[in-house]
């Protein structure tokens, strides 16, 4: 196998741009694949098993956390989350640049059993941005908004832990950054 240095996690507040950064990124470079997390919610309507999640029974996950098949894992409203080891490893081993969008629990646990891993934090222009952004989708109610603001605050306060923060201002500098840093 070869190391991991081609597993690039990439972590920041809901809100932040992940998902549409991901998806310039994978649309540039075709040396890019974005692993798919595993989970035991229901599938929401229009997701599709193996491009939006694996979608596993409660009795599967745990089978897999028990036999260390996990990158890692994390357990939210009485729903489990992970990555899943396998096709991650079988990327690499083709050569593949492997991004894991997750949060900062799961990147904490991946920089710890895989040290050169390396960690992108993206950053919000501010608080008030992200709360813009985050209300401007229309998917949350406002319990949920406040929820997910409260948590933005824990996750940028953990931002120091990464080997990079990159705030992002305008999407397609974030990549071109983004990219810069992958390929140093």
């Amino acid at each position: 196998m070869k190391n991991f240095n081609q597993l690039i996690i990439l972590t920041g507040p809901s809100g932040v741009g992940k998902g549409t950064i991901i998806e310039k990124i994978i649309k540039k470079d075709k040396r890019f694949w974005v692993s798919i997390s595993a989970t035991t919610r229901k599938p929401r309507e229009g997701e599709v098993e193996g491009e939006n999640y694996y979608f596993l029974s409660n009795s599967q996950f745990e089978e897999m956390i028990k036999n260390d098949l996990l990158i890692e894992w994390a357990k939210f409203a009485d729903n489990y989350y992970g990555t899943l080891l396998k096709p991650v490893i079988e990327k690499i081993n083709k050569g593949f640049k492997v991004i894991l969008e997750i949060e900062v629990d799961g990147a904490e646990q991946i920089r710890k059993k895989f040290p050169d891993a390396l960690s992108i934090f993206l950053m919000p222009p501010s608080k008030n941005e992200l709360e813009k952004r985050i209300r401007n989708r229309g998917t949350e109610n406002e319990e949920s908004i406040i929820k997910r603001l409260e948590r933005a605050s824990f996750e940028i306060d953990s931002s120091k832990k990464f080997d990079h923060v990159i705030t992002n201002l305008d999407v397609d500098e974030t990549v071109k950054t983004i990219l810069e840093v992958i390929s140093l």
